[in-house]
């Protein structure tokens, strides 16, 4: 018992750790593009990367938001036996409420994939297919977050990781709680497209 209090606590703690790395303010910064902050959205995930006009620096955001997600999950199995599901969380509001950022984050899309793959990658791989399926179809990447966020917890409950469904709805909720302002637009049909300027 103690073990395993012991393995959450440091779970929480590496994934938290992991996950609150910045990478596309940091990357931004690095290239010169300025606070991804003060730009689109505020956000600091790879979409509003794309916004500054740099797309293979969105694209390595998306890969490594991912990866964090991913190896705090995969470290926590190899070394914390039992906590993969505590680091998984921690991972994810690490992203969403980063201490280095006065806890002012990203809205976890990306690293939410990353923990599917770390959890159980049969989840990881219809995370995405939903993901790049609806935003190919549909230019939204909002759309394409939240169909890819609802699969989460029905691909866990489908192929029977009923132990995961509870900590991947409240990440679902999350998600869709962080994207309340798209899902106005999205109805109101005013959603931007990536490819499209707003009018």
């Amino acid at each position: 018992m103690n073990d395993f209090w012991f393995n959450m606590a440091v779970g929480l703690l590496l994934g938290y750790a992991l996950g609150s790395i910045p990478f596309g303010f940091l990357l931004t910064r690095f290239v010169g593009g300025g606070d991804i902050r003060s730009i689109g959205s505020g956000n600091i995930g790879a979409t509003n990367v794309l916004r500054t006009g740099r797309k293979g620096l969105a694209a390595l955001t998306l890969l490594l938001d991912l990866l964090k997600g991913f190896f705090a999950v995969w470290l926590a199995a190899r070394y914390l036996p039992g906590a993969e599901i505590f680091a998984a969380a921690g991972a994810f509001f690490g992203h969403l409420f980063p201490a280095w950022l006065q806890f002012k984050g990203g809205k976890g899309v990306a690293t939410y994939a990353g923990i599917m793959f770390g959890l159980f990658w049969q989840g990881g791989v219809i995370y995405a297919i939903m993901w790049f399926g609806v935003l190919i179809i549909s230019r939204l990447s909002s759309g394409a977050s939240l169909t890819a966020a609802l699969s989460a917890p029905i691909a866990a409950a489908i192929l029977g990781y009923y132990d995961l469904v509870p900590m991947l709805s409240a990440c679902t909720l999350i998600i869709f709680w962080k994207h309340r302002g798209n899902i106005q637009r999205l109805m109101a049909g005013t959603e931007p497209r990536i490819g499209k300027s707003k009018s």
